[in-house]
């Protein structure tokens, strides 16, 4: 079930990479049909990233309000509007609006999409199934290139056809029903329970969905305790660096330069010696092919060997090809054009497999629940609004310094993302989302955030064991390993409440039960803890940090809570 909503979902990447790409194979031909001035050709093709910055102002509000679906439905619609109403213009300004729409779209789409999938994903494969949204757009560009190969010179029908997926997304998302994490706080546990089931293809009584379901409930309370957050909230000590990753990494990604390539890549063709508009196109197809290609490979790698060595690669490979680049449109040395093209070549590989799906990747991760939406929305609203400045200055720079300079420039970016990803980007692989929001509670640096340091999903056979541990012993302990935390002055007093949360929790008990067996109640030290120290000490850390709510409804009132924000 999961990957039939991956693939639903994705049908919004196809959307956003076929308006993209087809304004490049139609960009000749409307020269031909309109007399468009410099100005009014930037305006145009970059209305669809500012249409964007719009679309991601508002997504973020509105996911949280009326759902990831409900947005998602309403993104659909303004898809198929958009392409339609491109497909019928009788002036310039006639498609800068369409698609201011459908750039609209895109800016509510980019935001929700990776959401929806990673709130229903689980967290083994949450990287490479929030990737297939990138997957999508690279398929969506490619589409567009072979339209406009096949279609010549008929623009309308390519503009039109934009609307197809836009109806297969809307009917899609009819059969679907929305996250469960946006479910537990707007629907209830019941709610949430039987749609993580649905997702999982098992019954909702059984353990595993028990043990996931008890680990989201968890951190809807913190939720619920937030409600009133806003756009200031995103400045708060502890959400600053999910920010500073969110929005960082999406503008090394702008100014790398992909959009760019992709809006003028038959531009940079006739630049390096391909003269047929027909060459180019051509050469822009085996480009949009490396870029479906590579995702596939990145999609491979991100689970496997992680976000942060991707980055380190896509930002190295990213780099020393742009510098070919520049090389080759710096001189006019034949073999050296050839240089450029291997470059170019070597640049799309880089991004598809690393730049291009890791930031989504990494938004959808590494933001609190109750400020996710929010969050994304601010790292979006910074993707378009820099993809909006790239795109439109690009053959206004070109103009200036040269091809060369602008891609020794959008090097000297690349560069600096290596130092970007060692200094602030922690490393999110198989990280339940509930156990990074609880590190970012914490305090620690969040590049500090390790795999190692999380615990795994209990099995059933545990689950099921566990329940021959009785509450009464797992108060003893809990009693035990408060003593054994730096927060026991505050959590001494909700002992008795906390172990009625813990014995709940199917990864909690799980690992009450092992350390019963193995010690009894003679908890003395953390040594005694063994191998169950993490999910434990984890527990009771994201008692104390992440779930202000859960102290209040205790009796812990204003006094408690100060101290947890002091």
């Amino acid at each position: 079930m999961i990957y039939f909503v991956a693939a639903v979902v994705g049908l919004t990447g196809i959307l956003f990479g076929f308006d993209e790409g087809v304004i490049a194979g139609a960009l000749g031909y409307l020269r031909h049909t309109f007399d468009i001035s410099p100005g009014n050709e930037g305006l145009m093709t970059a209305a669809v990233p500012l249409g964007a910055l719009f679309g991601a102002a508002v997504a973020g509000r509105a996911a949280d309000r009326f759902g990831r679906r409900s947005s998602l439905l309403g993104a659909a619609l303004l898809f198929m509007l958009g392409a339609v109403a491109a497909s019928l213009i009788t002036a310039v300004w006639m498609l800068s609006i369409a698609r201011l729409v459908l750039g609209f779209a895109v800016g509510v789409a980019a935001l929700v999409a990776p959401l929806y999938i990673a709130e229903s994903a689980p967290a083994k494969q949450r990287g490479m199934l929030v990737s297939i949204y990138q997957l999508a757009v690279t398929l969506g560009i490619l589409g567009a290139y072979i339209t406009n190969f096949v279609l010549d010179d008929n623009w309308r029908l390519m503009f039109f056809l934009g609307a197809v997926p836009g109806l297969g997304l809307f009917i899609g998302m009819l059969f679907l029903t929305d996250t469960p994490r946006w479910l537990a706080g707007s629907r209830g546990r019941d709610a949430a329970g039987h749609a993580l089931a649905r997702l999982r293809g098992l019954p909702v009584s059984g353990p595993q969905v028990q043990a996931e379901l008890a680990q989201i409930m968890v951190s809807d309370q913190t939720a619920e305790g937030q409600q009133t957050t806003g756009w200031g909230e995103l400045l708060a000590q502890h959400v600053r660096p999910a920010l500073v990753v969110g929005v960082g990494l999406f503008a090394l990604q702008q100014f790398s330069g992909i959009n760019a390539v992709i809006y003028y890549a038959p531009t940079v063709f006739q630049e390096v010696g391909f003269d047929s508009h027909g060459t180019q196109i051509m050469a822009t197809i085996g480009i949009g092919v490396v870029n479906v290609l590579m995702t596939l490979v990145g999609m491979a790698l991100i689970d496997r060997i992680g976000r942060k060595p991707l980055l380190y690669i896509g930002f190295l490979g990213a780099a020393l090809s742009l510098s070919m680049i520049a090389l080759g449109a710096w001189t006019e040395i034949p073999w050296l054009d050839v240089v450029a093209v291997l470059g170019l070549v070597i640049y799309i590989a880089a991004f598809a497999a690393s730049l291009g799906p890791l930031p989504y990747v990494m938004m959808s991760e590494v933001y609190p629940r109750h400020i996710r939406a929010l969050g994304m929305s601010v790292a979006t609203l910074a993707n378009w609004g820099l993809n909006f400045v790239v795109v439109f200055s690009f053959p206004v720079l070109v103009s200036t310094i040269g091809l060369g300079g602008v891609f020794a420039f959008y090097a000297l970016v690349c560069f600096a993302g290596l130092f970007f990803t060692r200094r602030y980007v922690p490393e999110t692989n198989g990280v339940p989302l509930e156990a990074i929001e609880a590190h970012l509670a914490s305090g620690q640096a969040l590049r500090l955030l390790r795999p190692s340091l999380t615990a795994q999903p209990p099995s059933p056979q545990a689950v099921q064991d566990s329940l021959a541990l009785t509450r009464e012993q797992a108060g003893q302990l809990i009693h035990a390993l408060i003593q054994l935390s730096p927060y026991r002055q505050d959590l001494q007093p909700l002992a008795d409440k906390i172990t009625l949360l813990a014995y709940d929790n199917h990864q909690v008990r799980v690992a009450l039960y092992a350390l019963w067996q193995r010690q009894g109640a003679a908890v003395g030290s953390h040594r005694a803890l063994g191998a169950q120290k993490t999910v434990l000490m984890m527990f009771l850390e994201h008692i104390r940090y992440a779930s202000p709510v859960f102290l209040t409804s205790v009796g812990e009132g204003p006094a408690t809570k100060g101290a947890l924000h002091g």
